[in-house]
């Protein structure tokens, strides 16, 4: 049988994958960060861009870098604005340093060529080989706690407490009860390993919210953004403050954050797939989105970690990239609908997915306290601290610490010790400004 194609590029077979699976996955990595529209572009108008001109610049930017990303390293990843690397563009960079968010998108800029310039030489590898095997699967585990935090979250199952940190939330409530509902019904559908469970989960949960009264679809008002809002925004940066010390405090931050966040969730994701030999062509297309994200008007994308979604839900190749890619493309039209999507139906999938990435904890050796302390740092810390960078840098920080302390110093490589002195200089810097 003749082959098309898609599956002559794309290889399905050999993946164990089928075009029409690898495009339910696309619609299930689409659907359950599709929120970041919304949210993205709240963040950075924070900052003081035109919202309809961020709307548009986050929805262009996930497009191309999903897109590039499934062409270029045909692997299921998707890149789109990072959470709590937009929140240091608007709070930090911004309203912290005093920065223009023109000048913040130049930084952004910056931050990409240096990401780039790393990702096409041989620091990447000298980097990536660097780093303990441990303290990349605690960045993986830590992001699992991270989401099932978020999920129970969204969700309403916890809330903060008002004498102690976190208590149930409140179960009597409507929009507890879809949760409940929604979630009991993701988890049948997991375990039965129902054919699209999340985008089911995410279609029935809609209905229950509706049914349970806390979303109303009558209230939908099809339209798309103004164009001419994002003439403010498209290829905004300006280098005006590049003499500026904040400028450079804020690339460098930005850089550390970008580079070693990326390093952990993309050596995750070509993993779990089976591809690691795809790792450094994913690395690269993820630089050139960062890059092109500073011209676009946005925060810089990530690999999220919603990619495992569509992993989970048997996305192989990069076509589950494109096809989400695509879908963000169409978003134009439908940003009234997606706003209707309520957390109800996305928290149970993020609970599931923590779940899912919480497994790997089972690589880690607890039989070497100078390996596992560092980890459980950084799984306790990113999830307690609600920051990526800052859970990385207390397990990168006490790594060679307690090397030495172990009589192991030998163990830790000369990069590993520049790289803990990076993350303590990210500490005093983040300090200073």
């Amino acid at each position: 049988m003749k082959k098309t194609i898609l599956e002559s590029y794309y290889k399905f077979a050999e993946s164990n994958t089928t075009g029409k699976r690898e495009v339910l996955a696309g619609f299930v990595s689409y659907f359950t960060i599709v929120y970041i529209i919304v949210v993205n572009s709240m963040i950075l108008s924070e900052a003081g861009i035109p919202l309809n001109g961020a709307i548009f610049a986050t929805i262009l930017i996930s497009a191309v870098g999903c897109i590039f990303i499934g062409l270029y390293a045909n692997v299921p990843i998707i890149l789109v604005p990072g959470m709590g690397i937009n929140a240091m563009f608007a709070y930090t960079m911004v309203q912290g340093m005093g920065l223009s968010w023109q000048s913040a998108l130049a930084a952004v800029f910056v931050s990409g060529l240096i990401f780039v310039a790393i990702a096409f030489s041989r620091f990447l590898n000298v980097i990536n080989t660097s780093i303990p095997h441990s303290l990349k699967e605690a960045i993986s585990i830590g992001l699992g706690l991270f989401l099932l935090f978020l999920g129970l979250e969204k969700g309403g199952l916890i809330t903060a407490g008002s004498s102690t940190l976190l208590q149930v939330g409140d179960f009597g409530s409507m929009e507890v009860i879809a949760t409940i509902l929604t979630m009991i019904l993701a988890f049948v559908l997991f375990i039965r390993n129902v054919p699209g469970n999340f985008l089911l989960t995410i279609i029935a949960g809609t209905a229950i919210a509706w049914f349970c009264g806390t979303i109303k679809l009558a209230d939908i008002a099809f339209s798309v953004p103004e164009v001419s809002e994002y003439k403010e925004v498209f290829f905004a940066l300006t280098f005006v403050e590049i003499n500026r010390l904040e400028f450079w405090i804020a690339v460098f931050s930005m850089t550390m954050v970008l580079v070693f966040e990326n390093i952990g969730l993309v050596h995750g994701y070509v993993n779990s797939v089976g591809k690691p030999e795809r790792y450094k062509k994913a690395f690269q297309a993820t630089g050139v989105s960062i890059l092109l994200s500073g011209i676009f008007g946005s925060s810089p994308p990530v690999a999220t970690v919603e990619s495992a979604a569509g992993i989970a839900s048997g996305g192989r190749t990069g076509f589950t990239s494109v096809v989400t890619g695509i879908l963000f493309l169409f978003s134009f039209l439908f940003v009234p609908v997606i706003k209707v999507i309520p957390n109800s139906s996305i928290a149970p999938i993020l609970i599931i997915i923590g779940i899912l990435m919480l497994s790997n904890i089972k690589h880690l050796d607890f039989g070497d306290f100078s390996e596992s302390i560092p980890a459980i740092m950084i799984i306790v810390m990113i999830p307690y601290t609600l920051s990526i960078p800052d859970g990385m840098a207390a397990g990168f920080i006490l790594y060679p610490i307690l090397k030495i302390a172990a009589g192991k110093a030998n163990q830790v490589s000369k990069p590993m010790y520049f790289i803990a002195l990076l993350f303590l200089a990210y500490f005093v810097i983040g300090v200073i400004s």
